[in-house]
């Protein structure tokens, strides 16, 4: 793994892990935001991928 890829996954483990929290705070269920930490870090990857490539 190239340390690109690791930043990047890296980030994105981070915004997922923010968008999910964010999220539970705002008094949602657990498994609501756990699936938007999920979207927002899938959707996050080709994202960075650009911006940082």
């Amino acid at each position: 793994m190239t340390q690109h890829t690791a930043l990047i996954l890296l980030t994105a483990l981070v915004v997922g892990l923010l968008v999910g929290g964010l999220t539970y705070l705002s008094h949602t269920p657990a498994a609501s935001a756990l699936l938007a930490g999920l979207l927002s870090a899938g959707s996050s990857v080709p994202v960075l991928r650009t911006l940082i490539g």
